[in-house]
């Protein structure tokens, strides 16, 4: 994955380039390419954009045909060029590292929430501020249920990791009872 991120880089930073100029808006560039990440991660759109026999135009018409809203030129322009490069299945890693870049430029970051047990809005946001304490960041929360953290959660702010689920207890008691 760490190659992949760094072939993805340039093109997230030209485009977010492009975004900081474009009265549009940073929101709409992420919606946009958060979108255009979604149709590129299904594995049928993958299959047909690794066709060798399908030629460049085809490709295009056909992964901007898929999309259920209409882009903007300077945005077809760059789906152009992943597609002139072969590189239009690096739009996952693209719009992760556009959204960081967007997060750094609006002094927030996000933090993947991983709990054992559905939580509710007043506990997240809870949670949240004391995050925003600790990480000294203002932060959007990204909530995810997972059963076998067994209870606690699990929080990722960049990389950084604060786990306090109990899976994460019993395998620190696991290794501590392991190494006496």
């Amino acid at each position: 994955m760490a190659e992949l991120s760094t072939v993805a880089r340039p093109y997230a930073e030209a485009l977010f380039a492009s975004a900081k100029n474009d009265p549009a808006g940073l929101a709409a560039w992420s919606d946009a390419v958060n979108e255009l990440a979604q149709l590129s991660n299904m594995k049928d759109v993958r299959e047909a954009m690794s066709d060798p026999q399908l030629e460049r135009k085809t490709k295009e018409d056909v992964f901007l045909g898929l999309l259920k809203t209409s882009l903007s030129q300077p945005m077809r322009n760059f789906v152009d060029l992943l597609i002139e490069n072969d590189r239009l299945l690096l739009l996952p890693q693209i719009a992760e590292q556009f959204e960081a870049l967007r997060n750094r430029n609006d002094g927030t970051a996000q933090a993947e929430i991983t709990s054992a047990f559905e939580m509710s809005e007043a506990q997240v946001q809870e949670l949240i501020a004391g995050l925003e304490k600790k990480f000294g960041v203002k932060l959007k929360p990204v909530v995810t249920v997972d059963p076998s953290l067994i209870g606690g959660v699990r929080v990722t702010v960049g990389d950084q990791v604060l786990d306090t689920s109990v899976q994460a207890q019993l395998s620190r008691l696991r290794d501590t009872l392991a190494a006496h």
